[in-house]
């Protein structure tokens, strides 16, 4: 009889136990569940304005930018470097083109006047070759050659012609008043001036008025007129 109670009472404990477990598998079903919908729920309703997210986002955009605009200006640099080199090379180019310009003309320069000296010295060449000496002939007798005696020429004897009156003036400025004997005009001489032919190459108050001519030298002073 107690055997039968005690197997009674295991039935029904594990009754029980059943029961319960059951329940508390359908009590995680709908925990789960629920956790998925609030889940999804606040994934949709997230905003991300203003989070940690969204700052870390724009920090790296921020950084990307600036990079993009410090290779954009160094390119900028670079392409204002090479437009630079390219105007130098360029003047550099139309520099040397101007100096072979200015050697080629030199070049035809010279080239024709080494042309121009050649046909001259040909032409001289030329001329010695067809000059012709005429021979003296054997048969006449070599006669001596007179030549009438010269003459000297008729010179005007300033001292003859002219009388000094006066010496004015001071240093390199002196001047001298002469007269022509012959109709009594008086004339103003200073260095440099001709009179008859002959140049004034000085003056002086001891030696007078200096006269030159093919290298004669007459002197006109005060005591040629006593």
């Amino acid at each position: 009889m107690q055997n039968k109670i005690k197997l009674l009472l295991c039935v029904c404990a594990f009754g029980i136990t059943q029961a319960c477990y059951a329940e508390e598998i359908d009590i995680n079903v709908d925990d789960v569940a629920a956790n998925e919908q609030f889940s999804a729920d606040a994934i949709e309703e997230y905003n991300v304005d203003g989070s940690l997210f969204q700052q870390i986002t724009d920090l790296e955009q921020e950084k990307v930018l600036m990079q993009l605009e410090k290779e954009r200006a160094q390119l900028n640099l670079d392409l204002d470097r090479l437009a630079a080199e390219k105007i130098k090379l360029h003047m550099e180019i139309d520099t040397l083109s101007g100096r072979a310009e200015q050697q080629q003309q030199e070049f035809e320069t010279e080239r024709a006047r080494l042309q121009n000296e050649a046909k001259r010295l040909e032409n001289e060449r030329e001329a010695l070759n067809n000059k012709q000496v005429a021979p003296t002939p054997s048969y006449a007798p070599s006669q001596p050659v007179y030549s009438e005696p010269s003459q000297p020429k008729p010179e005007t004897e300033i001292t003859k012609k002219y009388k000094l009156l006066n010496v004015f003036g001071a240093g390199s400025q002196l001047q001298a008043t002469v007269q022509d004997l012959a109709n009594g005009q008086n004339k103003k001489l200073s260095v440099g001036k001709d009179l008859d032919g002959y140049t004034v190459k000085s003056i002086s108050l001891d030696e007078g008025v200096v006269f030159s001519k093919d290298g004669e030298i007459q002197t006109l002073n005060v005591a040629n007129g006593n």
